[in-house]
């Protein structure tokens, strides 16, 4: 019978992306070259990014809380925010392609905004065949005490790094969503990603 190993020090969820715990064979995670010192401050990048996605969920959901609306209203109403700021005429089609549902799911989707006040449809002023669709005033300001000012609280992290802190920044971020293109289907048979 083999020993189990000595489990770390710590809570479980203190290990959950140290891969010297949770891929000790190294056969998913590459530690070549890689000091104990570097496989910390990668683990600390980690779980960084884990507390900055929660924190984003907690956000993203009292948000949604306050406004009384679900994730894809709250990202339509965004949108529609966002085009007004920019002078641009918002359309259904347009409205669809961002959030990526059906014509009929965002006919579903503009009835029950519509219903709760928080979007108003017209005829397009140039496109007989198309609607415009705008936010309510009402909407826009609620959006704005609530997402907006997440927002300008992000931005001001961002802009107190220096040019070359944000370059940095930007090329891990763009780096790793590249991950996600990944499918994991993809991986070899019995090999489950992320796991030991």
């Amino acid at each position: 019978m083999v020993d189990a190993p000595e489990p770390p020090a710590g809570s479980i969820a203190d290990h959950l992306h140290d891969p010297r715990v949770s891929d000790r064979d190294g056969s998913l995670i590459d530690r070549d070259g890689l000091s104990d010192a570097d496989v910390d401050q990668v683990v600390r990048v980690m779980e960084s990014l884990r507390r900055w996605h929660e924190a984003a969920a907690r956000m993203s959901a009292a948000s949604e809380r306050y406004m009384k609306l679900n994730h894809t209203d709250m990202r339509a109403i965004r949108f529609l925010v966002a085009a007004r700021n920019q002078g641009r005429i918002a359309t259904p089609g347009a409205l669809a392609e961002y959030l990526g549902i059906s014509s009929a799911a965002t006919t579903k989707l503009l009835d029950r905004l519509e219903r709760g006040g928080h979007v108003a449809r017209a005829a397009h002023p140039t496109d007989r065949r198309a609607l415009a669709i705008t936010v309510t005033e009402h909407t826009r300001r609620d959006a704005r005490e609530t997402v907006g000012r997440q927002h300008a609280r992000r931005f001001a992290v961002a802009a107190a790094l220096t040019p070359e802190e944000r370059e940095v920044v930007v090329r891990f971020l763009d780096a790793l969503a590249a991950t996600g293109d990944d499918d994991p289907s993809d991986e070899p048979d019995g090999v489950e990603p992320a796991l030991g």
